[in-house]
């Protein structure tokens, strides 16, 4: 019969060392809008119209590739598009009050189309929240906007600055 050995220091070693990766790998990445531009991209100069249209511009403006699959965390103003009184399922995430609603939407690349399986409560929409979960470069469009990115919501908190 064979002995076997267990160096108990070094098992328990291995196992925070795992441990430690593993929550690394589940924590989401902090986006800010400005990293959802791609480095390079120039917007073009557009003349705007003050007509009072709600015409979205910028339409056609690219996603960051890169993004694409990765657990995030994105602050935001919400614009609900589907729910009831005690849940929302559906809504555009985007970055100042108001967008979408009193001015025009901003371009594609800084909307983010939100769902979540159960809904969410929204107590209002005044409010700034962090939204988690999967953001994808597959766009959405809506009688609202032309929006950039899509993300599978996970979580949603309160804004906390």
């Amino acid at each position: 019969m064979h002995k076997i050995t267990i160096n108990i220091p070094l098992l328990f070693s291995l196992l925070f060392i795992f441990c430690s990766f593993h929550s690394l790998a589940e924590q989401p990445l902090e986006l800010f809008w400005e990293d959802m531009i791609p480095k390079n991209y120039q917007a073009p100069d557009v003349e705007l119209s003050h007509d009072g249209s709600m015409m979205q511009l910028g339409v056609n403006a690219p996603v960051v590739e890169s993004l694409n699959g990765k657990l995030v965390k994105i602050p935001g103003f919400i614009v609900p598009l589907e729910g009831d009184n005690s849940a929302t399922t559906e809504f555009l995430l985007v970055p100042y009050f108001g967008a979408c609603i009193h001015v025009p939407p901003p371009p594609a690349n800084q909307i983010v189309y939100v769902k979540f399986a159960k809904g969410v409560p929204i107590d209002t929409i005044q409010d700034a929240v962090w939204i988690t979960g999967t953001l994808t470069t597959h766009g959405w469009q809506g009688d609202v906007a032309t929006v950039g990115y899509s993300l599978a919501g996970i979580q949603m908190n309160p804004y906390d600055g």
